[in-house]
């Protein structure tokens, strides 16, 4: 964030013990704060959906499961029946009729990738001589779980996303809270302590300076009324 490069440059140097030095502070410590609690929103926020994906993520693995364990026990009894050799011929025979598009979406500003599936009808490119139903049904089951797959990976993909930008936020507000806002605090502190004492020297040096000019102001007086008396008396 460039609020945090334009600090980090302040931090760079000495402060100048100004009053323009710390009316330019406070108005950074004011945006510093500002900043921080909007990042605070910002964190609770990404909790809040990530929890969401946490637990959406579950459901679908949970809905998964099932589909899974039938598409590969009609795999294994495909294997059984005909072989694997057979099996792993016919798979390398069936061109791909199953199309993913990536398409971007923005989430919290975060870009999070969505998966959307195109099916065609595939070409039979065995006979049913040497297959069985097995082949058939593990083909089918397989192919109607690709949707389901592609939304489990999204979902995993969005929380790995939201963690991310969850580690990233967190890490802007530790920098805030225990760097940035405590150095402003400390360098108004410490300007204010500093414009406090120079005026206090110079409430001093003025009241000395009054005193100066009050004893020659007294002196000058008491000249003036010896000279006139001197005059009336001659």
């Amino acid at each position: 964030m460039k609020i945090l490069e334009d600090m980090s440059v302040s931090f760079g140097g000495k402060f100048l013990p100004t009053k323009l030095e710390l009316i330019r502070i406070r108005r950074s410590l004011t945006v510093a704060r500002n900043v921080h609690r909007i990042l605070e929103d910002k964190r609770d926020v990404l909790i809040n959906k990530l929890n969401e994906m946490i637990e959406k993520a579950e459901q679908a693995r949970t809905r998964l499961a099932s589909p899974l364990k039938e598409a590969y026990t009609s795999l294994s009894k495909a294997y059984m029946s005909i072989g694997i050799s057979t099996v792993d011929s016919i798979a390398a025979l069936v061109p791909e009729t199953i199309e993913v598009e990536i398409h971007l979406k923005t989430i919290l500003g975060i870009k999070i990738p969505t998966l959307e599936e195109k099916f065609s009808e595939p070409p039979l490119v065995y006979g049913f001589k040497d297959t069985d139903v097995h082949l058939d049904s593990a083909s089918k089951n397989f192919r109607n779980l690709i949707p389901s797959i592609c939304e489990a990976a999204e979902i995993e993909n969005m929380i790995f996303r939201l963690a991310e930008e969850l580690k990233k936020t967190q890490r802007l507000l530790n920098a805030l809270e225990h760097i940035v806002i405590p150095r402003y605090e400390e360098a108004i502190k410490f300007i204010s302590m500093t414009l406090e004492e120079r005026e206090r020297e110079e409430f001093v040096k003025l009241k000395h300076i009054k005193k100066i000019l009050e004893a020659r102001k007294l002196e000058e007086e008491k000249k003036t009324e010896l000279k006139v008396k001197s005059e009336r008396e001659s």
